[in-house]
C-alpha cells in the first residue's frame, strides 16, 4: 500500500500541481505560503494515505488539506513579525467544491507570474518555477547564474507580488491586449533561451505553457500564431545540430529530419490565427516561419513581411532580418546598406555576422574577415563560435 500511495501522490502532483498551486494562490494570495502548504499537504499524504487508503478524490484532498495548514499557519503566526496576511472570511468558508473550482485558475497564475510591475528575469524565473515547475537549481543552470542569486530572485518576486497586493487574475478586456503580450513574450524568451541549444527541455516547455494560454483564450489570435511559430521552428531541431553539437544553416539542412507532424500543427494553427484578419506581429512572425519550411523561399514575400513587422512591432533585429531578405531578392549591395544603418546592436554578434556574409558575397574579404571575427568574439553560444571560426578559417584560407 506504500508504493501504492506514494506513486498516487507523486501522480497527481506531476499532473495537477499548477492548477493545485493556482488554486491556492489566489484563495490566500501568498506564493510562498502556497508553496508550502502544497508541500506539507504532499507530505501528509505519504504519512496518512498508506496507514488508510488512496482518497476517491486525492486533487480535492491535496487542496483541502493545504488550504487548511496554510489557515492554521496564518492563525499561529504573528502578523506584524512575518508581515503574513490575516486569513480572509472568504478563504476560511469556502467550501471544498468552491476551493476545487479555482483549480482551473492556471491562466491567471501566468499573468500573475507574467506582471509587468516584475523585472523580466524575474518573470522568466517565476513563470518556469510556479507554472512549469522547474527546480530554482534547474533554472540557475539554464541561465548561468548562481543558484543562491536566482533563488533571492525567486524570493523577492513572489514578496513584491504579495506585498505590492498584485491582483491574481485575468486583466480585464481592456488590459488585455498588453498584458497578453506580455506574456506571449516570455513564452517566447523561454523558447527562444532553449532553442539556441541542443537540449529540449525549455522549448517543450514553452510550447506546453503556449498551448495552455492557446486553449485558454481560444479567440486570441496572437496565442495561435506564438504556438503556431514555436512549432514550426521546433520542427527543425533535430537538423539543426550535427552529431557533435555543430551548427547546421537551413540552406544545409537535411529535410528528412525536419518533423512534419509539428509542422502540419503549426500549419494549422497559423491558419487559425489568420481568419481572425489583421495579423498581429507573432501571426506575422509564424507566416515567414512557414514560408522557410517551403522547399523554396519566396524572398520577396519574406522581405515584404518584415516590412510590414516593421510598422507594427519595430526592433532593430527586426530590422536586420528585413535587411537580410532584401539581401536575397534585391542583392547584398542592398542589404548591406541597410544593415549599416541599423543603430542598437553593436553588441549583437548575428548583425555582425550577416553583414560579414554580405561582404564575402561581394568579395571584400578583408572586411569580411574582419566582420566575422568580431562576430566570433561577441557569440555567446560554444556552437555559434565554432560555426563562426570554421568561417574565418574559409575566408583566410582560400
Amino acid at each position: 500500500m506504500s508504493d501504492l500511495a506514494s506513486a498516487a501522490v507523486e501522480q497527481v502532483y506531476r499532473e495537477h500541481r499548477t492548477r493545485m498551486l493556482a488554486a491556492l494562490v489566489r484563495a490566500l494570495g501568498d506564493f510562498e505560503l502556497a508553496e508550502d502548504a502544497l508541500q506539507e499537504a504532499c507530505s501528509q499524504a505519504l504519512r496518512k494515505w498508506p496507514r488508510s487508503q488512496v482518497p476517491d478524490d486525492p486533487f480535492a484532498w491535496l487542496l483541502t488539506v493545504a488550504r487548511n495548514h496554510a489557515l492554521d499557519r496564518l492563525r499561529h503566526v504573528r502578523m506584524a513579525r512575518t508581515k503574513l496576511p490575516p486569513p480572509t472570511s472568504e478563504v476560511m468558508t469556502m467550501t471544498e467544491k468552491q476551493l476545487v473550482d479555482l483549480g482551473d485558475e492556471r491562466l491567471a497564475l501566468i499573468f500573475t507570474c507574467c506582471h509587468p510591475a516584475l523585472a523580466e528575469d524575474a518573470r522568466l524565473a517565476l513563470t518556469l518555477q510556479a507554472v512549469a515547475g522547474f527546480t530554482a537549481a534547474q533554472i540557475a543552470r539554464t541561465f548561468l547564474v548562481a543558484e543562491p542569486a536566482l533563488a533571492q530572485r525567486l524570493v523577492r518576486a513572489k514578496r513584491k507580488i504579495r506585498d505590492a497586493g498584485i491582483t491574481f487574475e485575468v486583466p480585464a478586456d481592456h488590459l488585455l491586449p498588453e498584458r497578453l503580450q506580455g506574456v506571449l513574450g516570455v513564452l517566447y524568451l523561454i523558447f527562444t533561451r532553449g532553442y539556441t541549444t541542443p537540449d529540449a527541455s525549455l522549448r517543450q516547455e514553452a510550447l506546453r505553457l503556449g498551448k495552455l494560454v492557446a486553449a485558454l483564450m481560444p479567440d486570441e489570435p496572437e496565442a495561435h500564431g506564438l504556438v503556431a511559430l514555436m512549432l514550426l521552428h521546433n520542427s527543425r531541431s533535430a537538423a539543426r545540430f550535427t552529431s557533435d553539437g555543430e551548427v547546421v544553416l537551413l540552406d544545409d539542412q537535411d529535410r528528412s529530419l525536419w518533423d512534419t507532424d509539428e509542422i502540419a500543427e503549426g500549419m494549422a494553427l497559423l491558419d487559425r490565427a489568420l481568419r481572425f484578419g489583421s495579423p498581429g506581429p507573432y501571426v506575422l512572425h509564424a507566416v515567414i516561419a512557414a514560408l522557410h519550411a517551403q522547399e523554396a523561399v519566396d524572398w520577396s514575400r519574406v522581405a515584404a513581411l518584415y516590412a510590414e513587422l516593421l510598422v507594427v512591432a519595430p526592433t532593430p533585429v527586426i530590422a536586420l532580418n528585413h535587411a537580410v531578405a532584401v539581401a536575397m531578392t534585391d542583392g547584398p549591395e542592398a542589404g548591406l546598406a541597410l544593415i549599416d544603418g541599423i543603430a542598437g546592436l553593436d553588441s549583437y554578434h548575428l548583425l555582425h555576422s550577416a553583414r560579414a556574409d554580405l561582404l564575402r558575397r561581394l568579395d571584400r574579404r578583408p572586411e569580411a574577415v574582419a566582420a566575422y571575427r568580431l562576430a566570433h568574439d561577441l557569440a555567446v553560444t560554444p556552437a555559434d563560435r565554432r560555426f563562426l571560426a570554421g568561417r574565418l578559417r574559409s575566408l583566410e584560407v582560400s
